[in-house]
């Protein structure tokens, strides 16, 4: 029998986020996320409701309006400074650096460029700007045990590499 996403079925997918002008993944995450269709708090309604009715194998598209969820780019948390002031722990590409300002109010930056002379942080969020969807593949699809529809996923968290090799 083909079991469908439906309410109280445990759902196990593994998800990328890609660039829609590049097709490049920015994000990919392999170890699947699991959650209980109809009590999940994990998935956003808007993603869990195009994931109903699919089942093990499909591949949904999502997209993501990434002005929505962190507003418009602000160049103003874009800093370029001489390579020289930038301790060398901080200096790689990639890099996250959380920084205080006047108030004590904690923001990450990440290094987005550097080179001989200089170093380059940015405070946006990295997907801020960018066109990118949200690629999920279904694993698994099975009936949610009480206690995993109590607390909306499931309960044990290793997942059965087995099976979701199987399914992959």
């Amino acid at each position: 029998m083909k079991h469908i996403i439906e309410e109280n079925k445990l759902v196990e997918l593994n998800y990328e986020v890609v660039d829609t002008k590049s097709k490049e993944p920015l994000v990919h995450i392999e170890y699947p996320i699991g959650y209980v269709h109809g009590t999940n708090s994990v998935l956003s309604s808007d993603v869990t409701s195009i994931l109903a009715g699919h089942s093990v194998g499909d591949v949904i598209e999502v997209p993501i309006d990434t002005k929505k969820l962190y507003g418009d780019r602000d160049e103003s948390l874009v800093f370029t400074d001489l390579i020289e002031n930038v301790p060398e722990e901080y200096r790689e590409i990639g890099m996250t650096i959380t920084m205080e300002n006047e108030k004590g109010e904690a923001k990450s930056f990440i290094v987005t460029r550097m080179d001989d002379k200089t170093l380059t942080v940015d405070g946006n969020n990295p997907l801020c700007g960018r066109d990118v969807v949200f690629k999920l593949k279904v694993l698994s699809i099975r009936e949610a045990t009480p206690e995993e529809i109590d607390v909306g996923g499931k309960v044990d968290a290793d997942p059965d590499v087995d099976e979701l090799l199987k399914n992959s």
